[in-house]
């Protein structure tokens, strides 16, 4: 099937649907939320998120950024994944430009899980793309998180504050997820395979 592509005007780059469906988000924070024993109004308030934006976000409404998500993960004790991942059968395939993506409110970088961690394993896979401007400042995911990387084009500036380092397509670095980190797009058309680790 042939698909159009349209360009945005302000970018110059395709125009990305909302290609995050909602009640996978919805669904899975009610799940977390009950698991964890947590009121609307305290996750709201460990996660630093207004209770509406919670509430909307429930009910199968909004737009969640990656930061939100992940705040809201932090809170309620599970990866960024387990509130984005969808329904599984047997075989999957994810063609490139699909998938759960979900865009930064700060940068120019959208993640598209690939992966999440079946029991056991505690492992997510993500491809990432980014574009130079606004480095993309992570909070600590989960105690015990580590992160793993490779780069796939351009050139990105990644890794902990204050030790971040430079990588051309090829290169891997890992380093803890669990204290607050950076990545950075040097070249257009950055992208890269980020392997969560969850100890």
């Amino acid at each position: 099937m042939e698909r159009t592509i349209v360009m945005s005007e302000a970018t110059g780059r395709p125009d990305r649907p909302d290609r995050l469906p909602m009640e996978w988000i919805a669904g899975a924070l009610k799940r977390e939320r009950a698991r964890a024993g947590l009121s609307l109004s305290e996750l709201a308030k460990r996660a630093g998120v207004a209770k509406s934006t919670l509430s909307q976000l429930e009910a199968g409404g909004g737009n969640p950024s990656v930061e939100t998500l992940w705040s809201l993960g932090v809170a309620l004790g599970v990866p960024f994944s387990a509130l984005v991942e969808p329904p599984v059968s047997g075989v999957q395939v994810i063609r490139v430009g699909e998938g759960p993506t979900v865009a930064s409110e700060r940068a120019d970088f959208a993640a598209t899980l690939l992966s999440s961690s079946p029991p056991g394993v505690r492992r997510d896979i993500y491809h990432l793309r980014m574009e130079p401007g606004v480095a993309r400042e992570s909070e600590p995911h989960i105690p015990g998180t580590v992160e793993h990387l490779v780069v796939c084009s351009g050139q990105v500036k990644a890794g902990p504050r204050g030790e971040t380092v430079v990588l051309n397509p090829g290169d891997y670095l890992t380093y803890r997820g669990d204290v607050p980190h950076l990545y950075e797009a040097l070249a257009p058309g950055t992208t890269f395979v980020l392997v969560m680790q969850h100890v």
